[in-house]
């Protein structure tokens, strides 16, 4: 009984996660609230206002289930620069795109490909509206952006609370408090945490559900085992362990800790560069 509660609570917080995220379809269309159109022109052209605001928006790009909001951003996108309409239409909906989880490479490649069917000064025109609403991204930030669109749950904050067990970058996102903690851990490519043991007199232990990009999970004395996502770890209580992210991916994982008795988590020594360099 409780492992089909713990199958339905992951599946739960799964479709949960998915429907949030507007690089997927969703389970039913979203309600997607615009009022530009009646701010701009609803005394001059209330009929204008209530079909850009209602039908537009509040029918059509609320498909999501459908059509994602990233590919819609993408398809609105390209019409637009295709009809040459590179104006203030064009920057809201390049920083709906960025928001919808379109990154600085896909649109710099979305944007190159128009150009030769479009036309070359109209690219022109739309790179350099684009160039400013991605101009604080960088390589680092893109391969996030791309990550976070894998994804079905989300990174979360940074894992500032126990930084000091961790080599690299982590984040943390709370997914579930009730029956049992559920919590996704997401490590910057080189990220890993230091060995440690989970200590119990009597059940205990922790569950890791792999659930985006590359990592690792090794025992004392043991081979590292490298983890893709689906892949699950049972760790056993009183085991010395470490997981963390192979050197050129992120990597994410739901933490699960069942039940026990005189638990406790013991940090112990990092894994050395050396060690974790010899890893492939």
């Amino acid at each position: 009984m409780k492992r089909i509660k713990l199958l339905s609570l992951i599946l739960f917080t799964t479709i949960m996660a998915n429907a949030q995220n507007p690089t997927r379809l969703t389970d039913k269309p979203s309600e997607i609230k615009q009022t530009a159109g009646r701010t701009q022109l609803g005394d001059f052209a209330p009929k204008f206002a209530e079909l850009n605001d209602d039908v537009l928006f509040g029918e059509v790009w609320s498909r999501t289930d459908r059509l994602p909001l990233r590919d819609r951003s993408i398809v609105t996108v390209t019409a637009l620069v295709s009809s040459g309409i590179i104006d203030s239409s064009l920057t809201f909906h390049l920083q709906e795109a960025k928001k919808n989880g379109v990154t600085r490479t896909e649109i710099a490649e979305i944007l190159t490909q128009i150009a030769f069917y479009a036309g070359w000064p109209k690219a022109w025109g739309a790179f350099r509206q684009a160039t400013e609403v991605w101009k604080d991204a960088t390589d680092a930030t893109d391969a996030r952006e791309k990550f976070e669109q894998e994804m079905i749950f989300p990174i979360g904050s940074p894992n500032d609370a126990y930084a000091q067990y961790f080599i690299g970058q982590s984040y943390l996102a709370p997914v579930s408090s009730d029956q049992i903690s559920i919590a996704n851990v997401t490590f910057e490519p080189g990220c890993r945490n230091n060995w440690h043991i989970h200590h119990a007199s009597e059940g205990g232990g922790q569950l890791l559900v792999c659930v985006g990009g590359e990592g690792w999970y090794q025992e004392w004395g043991k081979p590292a085992r490298k983890l893709r996502p689906g892949d699950v770890v049972n760790i056993p209580a009183n085991v010395k362990h470490w997981h963390g992210a192979t050197k050129d991916s992120w990597f994410a994982h739901l933490a699960m800790s069942p039940d026990g008795k005189e638990t406790s988590n013991e940090w112990l020594e990092p894994v050395s560069d050396e060690e974790y360099s010899k890893l492939d």
